[in-house]
């Protein structure tokens, strides 16, 4: 069976939030990720030193320099990192706090049986994360990432999606928060 890893961007400076973000969502986000299909986990760190052992045993850490050019350079330096083997990506946000891994699960599965080059979870007909990037798209991710290609979308609107956490406000009185 192909082998598919996940690449979590955390390379941001996280300027609305007023802090380092990462160090906090970013152990929830692993926590999902370890529970779905995914082979290998890679965390981008950027703006922000994140321990090493903040990621936990499963994911590894990547030091992205170039990451103010934007998430596609953060992306870059996710994929570069990944094995030899890996035919497709999984691009999972820091920020995501409430990622379901049935979505990655379900995301995995779409590619496999209907192939495709850029394969992404949408909640309520609205593109989402995850996102999957075949290995033939590595070769061309533009400084924006894959925001700016259209996707197959995959309906996972009934797994609730994993939140974009911008400001501690995001935070506030959500009964699914960051522990």
């Amino acid at each position: 069976m192909s082998r598919v890893a996940a690449v979590v961007l955390a390379a941001g400076a996280a300027t609305r939030f007023g802090a380092p973000k990462q160090r906090l969502l970013l152990p929830p986000v692993l926590q999902r990720l370890a529970a779905s299909p995914v082979d290998e986990i890679v965390v981008v760190e950027g703006a922000y030193e994140l321990r090493a052992g903040s990621p936990g045993a499963n994911a590894r850490l990547v030091r992205c320099p170039e990451w103010e050019r934007g998430p596609g350079a953060s992306l870059r330096c996710g994929l570069a990192a990944l094995a030899e083997d890996v035919e497709a990506a999984v691009v999972i946000l820091a920020d995501g706090p409430w990622l379901a891994p049935e979505a990655v699960a379900r995301v995995i599965d779409d590619w496999r049986a209907d192939g495709g080059t850029v394969v992404a979870a949408s909640y309520g007909g609205v593109r989402g994360h995850p996102l999957l990037v075949a290995r033939a798209a590595w070769a061309d991710v533009p400084d924006e990432g894959f925001r700016v290609v259209e996707p197959r979308l995959v309906a996972c609107d009934d797994l609730g999606a994993p939140g974009d956490v911008d400001t501690p406000a995001d935070l506030e009185g959500n009964d699914r928060a960051a522990t």
